[in-house]
């Protein structure tokens, strides 16, 4: 896969477009239904970079329908099963294939429902400063990467774009979603996080954890929403390099944060662009944890 194979952005005029996110693009499909194009942007710092990686969107697409289809005995999700190529024109089919959901228009959740199984990243920030996460208590003397004692439910709020989430307690979330929605968000997420943690230890892959997105459909019933377990929303490890105390590699961005923390960059709009070999190191990452997980075993 060439740079040139690579999708910054869609142009479908067969569709209304709506939005267009940090990663996907989404269009319209009639007044209950959406079209989720999966791009090769990626962002870092919560700022997107000029250069796609190539294939990510694809990636993303296929991880995502693995999980939903693994895990779709623990909540239903908003899928349709519609083919994307049959919902726009035929000289745009190229543009969706293979890295797009039509999907179920629902009513998004205003929490970012995330679960750590290891203390890592903003966790283990808040831990250091507070001996807590998320309001939390923890026991002290942990350390960075170590397993927690036990799986938590550590909720963000969804912040406007260009502004960062923030960790936020459970009791914020009853307040913005409801005690019933909140008690189901997060006895789903912890069920969800475990049965892919499980699985993902069969293939010699931590996931340190992750973060899951829900909506509610006209009768407010709870559905998973988004993309799921990827390394867009996920920290996955390779089991051989885990050691406690020290931050493990993953197979995610982390190659481009830690280039871009070698630049002068300020971390506001524009980024700069990474090298072609961090790039392909980058792309490389993606398809091997997705080789690890689904297509080695099928």
């Amino acid at each position: 896969m060439t740079p040139s194979d690579a999708l910054l952005q869609t142009d479908l005029k067969s569709l209304p477009f709506l939005h267009r996110g940090k990663v996907r693009d989404l269009y319209a499909v009639g007044d209950d239904k959406l079209l989720v194009v999966q791009t090769d942007r990626l962002s870092a710092f919560d700022v997107i970079l000029p250069t796609p990686i190539p294939g990510k969107g694809r990636v993303l697409t296929d991880l995502s329908n693995f999980w939903f289809k693994k895990l779709g005995h623990v909540i239903p999700n908003h899928l349709t099963g519609i083919a994307p190529e049959s919902v726009v024109s035929a000289a745009e089919r190229a543009q969706v294939a293979g890295r797009s959901m039509v999907v179920k228009k629902l009513k998004p959740l205003m929490v970012e429902a995330v679960v750590r199984g290891y203390l890592i990243g903003s966790g283990w920030s808040d831990y250091r400063k507070t001996g807590a996460v998320c309001g939390i208590q923890l026991p002290a003397g942990l350390q960075q990467a170590q397993k927690l004692p036990q799986v938590l439910f550590t909720p963000s709020s969804k912040a406007p774009a260009g502004q960062h989430d923030e960790n936020i307690t459970y009791a914020e979330v009853e307040k913005i979603v409801g005690a019933q929605l909140a008690a189901q968000v997060r006895d789903v997420s912890i069920r969800l996080y475990t049965e892919a943690a499980d699985f993902a230890a069969t293939r010699g892959v931590i996931i340190a954890d992750t973060k899951f997105e829900f909506g509610v459909d006209a009768q407010n019933n709870l559905l998973l929403i988004d993309e799921i377990l990827t390394p867009d929303s996920s920290r996955f490890w390779p089991a051989a390099e885990y050691r406690v105390g020290i931050s493990p590699p993953s197979f995610d961005k982390q190659i481009i944060r830690d280039w871009l923390e070698t630049t002068t960059w300020d971390k506001k709009p524009p980024a700069p662009t990474p090298p072609p070999d961090v790039l392909a190191k980058t792309s490389a990452q993606y398809h091997e944890v997705m080789r690890l997980l689904v297509n080695d075993h099928g």
